[in-house]
């Protein structure tokens, strides 16, 4: 009960409480950042538990038949079942999986992951990934496509090798990052197929401190649109003996 003796200090800590909210919420924020819903728990990820479990998987009907990339329809696909890459013998990669489609709430985690810098986020998303995976899926090698030094200093982290260390801790596998990007490369958004891998060309090497000979790859990525980067890096390590070389995105 409240009386004239207490009140002071009831007040005061009222004050106390008001003011701890205030500085708390700076650093983390009250509302989804997706749906702007007030978050109903303290978390490290401003994002609510719905919008958390709201990506669905890419429930796709025609696949590649020799890479398995998946796609909405078959006009992509020749009569065997290949996409334009691998009639082209383009795709280094042996084949691909993705969680599923650049948009809605897996587009806007993904955004606020690698471009707000939420790191914590890459354990709700290697989870993501970890769906991503057929049953029985088993590789020597976890390792994530590397930026350019550069970028990395602009950025602060590589998304895809916080992803792939995750990955290979859920799965009990072996992470190491085998490849590097020896030069800086424009941004792909906006270019064209032939254009994206002119300009990921020979911007992979593979590191000579990760022995590769015979080894299958598991090759992480955050997002993949026309496959010239990854394709790019999994030349790199197929060059340094990887036996297989499995692309893994969310996108």
């Amino acid at each position: 009960l409240i009386n004239q003796r207490n009140a002071p200090e009831f007040l005061a800590s009222q004050a106390f409480v008001k003011y701890i909210r205030a500085i708390f919420s700076l650093f983390f924020p009250s509302d989804c950042r997706i749906c702007g819903t007030e978050l109903e728990t303290v978390s490290r990820v401003p994002v609510c538990n719905s919008c958390l479990r709201s990506p669905q998987p890419f429930q796709a009907e025609h696949f590649c038949r020799q890479c398995r990339t998946p796609f909405v329809n078959h006009y992509p696909l020749d009569d065997s079942g290949r996409c334009a890459l691998c009639r082209q013998g383009l795709a280094a990669y042996d084949a691909v999986y993705c969680y599923g489609s650049y948009e809605g709430s897996l587009r806007e985690l993904i955004h606020l992951y690698k471009y707000s810098s939420l790191r914590p986020l890459a354990g709700t998303l290697a989870g993501v990934l970890d769906a991503a995976l057929p049953p029985g899926a088993d590789f020597d090698l976890v390792s994530p496509v590397p930026l350019h030094w550069t970028r990395r200093w602009q950025r602060g982290f590589n998304q895809a090798a916080l992803l792939a260390r995750q990955v290979a801790k859920r799965r009990k596998w072996r992470f190491a990052e085998a490849a590097r990007r020896v030069r800086p490369t424009g941004v792909q958004a906006g270019l064209r197929g032939t254009e994206r891998r002119q300009n990921v060309r020979g911007a992979f090497q593979a590191r000579r401190a990760a022995p590769l000979a015979g080894k299958r790859v598991l090759l992480v990525d955050d997002v993949f649109t026309t496959g010239s980067t990854v394709s790019s890096c999994a030349a790199a390590l197929k060059a340094a003996g990887a036996a297989e070389v499995t692309v893994l995105t969310l996108a």
